[in-house]
């Protein structure tokens, strides 16, 4: 019997997360969103390219929740996309009243589903998602560090001219201005970059990364990065699903680990077939422990703005 998915968000996020995820195979899909017609087009689109592409999961588009009833796995993609100038914190009031009414939909007819939240500022939204459903932390998650990690990898890889598969590193901390690169533990086929690049283009690098999703926005002009965003949540699900056992950089609410406990921020984290297995602790160095300090802090200080 195949897993039911719903992907809350029909916008350019949600509709390529629903599409990847229906080529995939092993789920049938539910794309939700309020705007009448929309869902319900983009997945009726998406089933028509089942005979070329071939694959036959089902795809449905709903402007309600009644067809996810029963869902594994809800992917929430909702909300108000950035807009030039704005930073992810400014979204977190407007944001915040769409997670919790999705939330509170998902939760009546998805009791043991598993949550990955994309909806930006991220890390504040897993914490509502969490506090909302008042789901086990395992089951609710945030797709973060995964792209933030990517786009690090991508920019090393220009940099150097070389296989994105050969370079390894991994982004800690909150989605936005505080995000924390390791440098000291990226390596290209095993190499420390420090050893093959300058420290001021390693710089750049991480600037380039902090600053990533604000130049795509800049870019397209309207509407934001979504290639790369839908290919890290359905990276997420794929673990999950098919338990692989990933070890993601992903938004989780801590627990003690890092010395910080009820707050979501990103570290490196087992996910399998029951959500996050494990939080792995890396030795940071203290000025690596600091920043990830400073960075939960900022995260702390959306929820309080939210007033959970």
């Amino acid at each position: 019997m195949r897993k039911r998915i719903t992907v809350v968000g029909a916008g350019n996020v949600g509709a390529t997360c629903a599409q990847r995820l229906a080529e995939r195979g092993y789920a049938d899909i539910v794309l939700v969103d309020i705007v009448e017609g929309m869902p319900q087009g983009k997945a009726l689109d998406m089933l028509q390219s089942g005979p070329i592409i071939g694959f036959d999961s089902n795809v449905v588009g709903t402007n309600g929740y009644e067809e996810t009833a029963g869902s594994d796995i809800v992917v929430i993609t909702s909300g108000v996309p950035r807009k030039p100038g704005m930073s992810r914190d400014d979204l977190v009031l407007t944001n915040m009243r769409i997670v919790k009414g999705v939330t509170e939909e998902i939760v009546k007819r998805s009791p043991n589903c598993m949550i990955i939240v994309v909806a930006n500022p991220l890390d504040a939204m897993v914490q509502l998602a969490l506090k909302v459903s008042g789901f086990h932390r395992d089951r609710v998650m945030g797709m973060s560090g995964i792209l933030d990690t990517a786009r690090f990898r991508t920019f090393v890889a220009m940099e150097l001219d070389v296989s994105v598969d050969d370079v390894a590193a991994y982004v800690l901390g909150g989605h936005g201005d505080s995000m924390i690169p390791l440098i000291r533990m990226a390596t290209v086929g095993g190499i420390p970059i420090s050893e093959l690049l300058p420290q001021e283009t390693i710089d750049k690098i991480v600037e380039r990364t902090v600053k990533g999703g604000g130049e795509i926005v800049a870019l397209l002009k309207t509407g934001s990065a979504f290639y790369a965003p839908s290919a890290g949540a359905v990276q997420m699900v794929d673990s999950i699903v098919l338990d692989k056992r990933r070890i993601l950089p992903c938004a989780v609410c801590l627990q003690g680990e890092y010395g910080i406990s009820g707050t979501v921020v990103g570290v490196p984290t087992k996910i399998g077939k029951n959500g996050v297995e494990k939080v792995f602790e890396l030795k940071l160095t203290p000025e690596e422990d600091s920043a990830l300090k400073k960075s939960a802090a900022a995260v702390e200080e959306l929820v309080t703005i939210m007033k959970l």
